[in-house]
C-alpha cells in the first residue's frame, strides 16, 4: 500500500500505524475546520451543538461527559459560544450552583448547516472507499479507541521502562 501523504520520518519506523492515524486526525480535524469556519463555528462547537439538538438544557458536566473534552476546554467553548449568541447559561433550579446549557433561536437555527457540514465530511472522507472498507475502519477505529481507554499501567510500555 503506497502512502500518499508525508512519509513517516525514518525514527517513526516502529509507529507506522500510529503515524498513519496521526495523518488521518490531522487531515479530519483541518478539513472539518475549514468547514466550520465558513459558519463561523470553531472545532468543537458543532458537538456541542449536537449534543444539545439530541437534549437541550444539559448541564455542563453532562456535556462534559458525553463529549469527552477537558473542563476548561469545554468552559471556554461554551463562553465563546454564548459570546456568540448560539446558547446560553442559567444556573439550574435545583442548584444555583449548576450551569444549564440551552440553545438560544441562533444556536436552533444550526441544525441544519451543521448536519449539511457533517454530511459533506463524511463524503469526503469516505470518497475512496468501499462500503466493506468504510465500515472495516470504523470498526478498526473503534477498536484503537477501546485499547486507549482500556489500558491499563502493567500493559503500558512507557510505564514499565526503566530511565
Amino acid at each position: 500500500m503506497t502512502n500518499p501523504g508525508q512519509p513517516a520520518p525514518d525514527t517513526f519506523d516502529v509507529g507506522r500505524v500510529s503515524y498513519a492515524i496521526f495523518q488521518l486526525h490531522r487531515a479530519h480535524k483541518g478539513y472539518a475546520a475549514t468547514l466550520l469556519r465558513a459558519m463561523d463555528l470553531h472545532p468543537g462547537q458543532e458537538l456541542v451543538l449536537m449534543h444539545l439538538y439530541d437534549r437541550d438544557g444539559q448541564t455542563q458536566s453532562e456535556l462534559l461527559a458525553s463529549i469527552g473534552l477537558d473542563h476548561s476546554t469545554l468552559s471556554k467553548t461554551v463562553s465563546r459560544m454564548q459570546a456568540a449568541g448560539l446558547l446560553v447559561r442559567e444556573p439550574a433550579e435545583h442548584d444555583r450552583r449548576v450551569m444549564v446549557v440551552r440553545l438560544t433561536d441562533k444556536g436552533s437555527a444550526m441544525r441544519k448547516p451543521i448536519a449539511a457540514m457533517w454530511r459533506a465530511l463524511e463524503e469526503v472522507t469516505l470518497r475512496n472507499l468501499s462500503p466493506q472498507q468504510a465500515e472495516d475502519l470504523m470498526t478498526a477505529a473503534y477498536s484503537v479507541v477501546d485499547a486507549i481507554n482500556n489500558r491499563t499501567q502493567a500493559h503500558d510500555p512507557m510505564e514499565s521502562e526503566a530511565p
